[in-house]
């Protein structure tokens, strides 16, 4: 229990995030926003149209790096997890808060959608050693 505790220390709540997808075999890395929920699962918004949703739509693996930025030696995480895609309206509503009008209006609009990653491993460093957390 104590090593989950440690990782939402770095993950929970939110954090920008480096994601990466595979698109076209090679990997493509981008910064999203993304919450750190209590069972270590990650969720983020964006744009449907974007690459990489269509990138995890064909392969779900995605790797996900957090540090809190702060301090040089502050603790960071490296995540292995699957993604999925929602399109549905009762999980965009479920996920849905007032910073997200300015990109998408309201949760029925079509090219909002929610990517939801489910780690498998997890990868803390911290104090020159790393613990891993695994599903």
């Amino acid at each position: 229990m104590a090593l989950k505790d440690d990782i939402l220390k770095v993950m929970g709540g939110e954090h920008v995030a480096a994601v990466a997808t595979i698109g076209d075999g090679r990997p493509a890395v981008r910064f999203m926003l993304l919450a750190g929920m209590d069972d270590l699962t990650l969720i983020g918004a964006t744009m449907k149209s974007f690459r990489k949703v269509s990138q995890l739509k064909k392969n779900p693996a995605a790797a996900i790096s957090i540090w809190s930025g702060r301090e040089f030696n502050d603790p960071y995480v490296v995540i292995e997890a699957q993604a999925e895609v929602h399109e549905d309206l009762e999980t965009k509503k479920k996920y849905w808060h007032p910073e997200l009008e300015q990109y998408f209006q309201k949760p029925e609009n079509p090219d909002y959608v929610v990517l939801k990653f489910l780690p498998q491993r997890i990868e803390l460093y911290h104090d020159m050693t790393m613990d891993v957390w695994t599903k």
